[in-house]
C-alpha cells in the first residue's frame, strides 16, 4: 500500500520514464527515420519533464524578490531556465533533422533506413 501512495505522489517520474522508454523503444524497433525523429522528441519531452518535476517545490513560493515576501522555501528557477534553452535546443535539432530525412528521400526515395542501407550496399 505504501508503494502505491509513493508512486501516486510522485507520478510525473513515472510519466517522464514511461515517455523515455516509449520513445527509446520506437528508435530501436523502427527504420521510419520520421518516426526515429518523432521519438527522439519524445525522449527530450521525457527529460524536460523530469527536471522541471526535479525543480518543483511542493508549497514553496515562486523566485520573486519582495519585501512583503515570507521568508521561506522557494522554487529554484536554474532548472526552468535549462529547460527553456534545452527546448530550443531540441527545436533546432528537430528541424536539423527533419531537413536531413528530406533531402535523404529526395536522394534515395524513401526514409526507410534498412532500404537505404540496401541501396547503398548496392552501389
Amino acid at each position: 500500500m505504501e508503494m502505491l501512495e509513493g508512486l501516486l505522489e510522485n507520478y510525473i517520474y513515472l510519466v517522464a520514464i514511461v515517455l523515455f522508454i516509449i520513445g527509446m523503444h520506437t528508435m530501436l524497433t523502427h527504420s521510419n527515420l520520421v518516426k526515429k525523429v518523432i521519438a527522439m522528441n519524445f525522449m527530450d519531452t521525457a527529460v524536460f519533464l523530469l527536471f522541471v518535476a526535479v525543480g518543483y517545490v511542493h508549497g514553496a513560493s515562486p523566485p520573486i524578490v519582495d519585501k512583503t515576501a515570507e521568508a521561506g522555501a522557494h522554487i529554484n528557477p536554474l532548472p526552468s531556465v535549462l529547460i527553456l534553452t534545452g527546448i530550443i535546443v531540441a527545436l533546432s535539432v528537430t528541424a536539423f533533422a527533419l531537413s536531413l530525412v528530406t533531402k535523404i528521400y529526395e536522394y534515395y526515395g524513401t526514409v526507410d533506413a534498412d532500404e537505404i542501407a540496401d541501396l547503398r550496399s548496392i552501389d
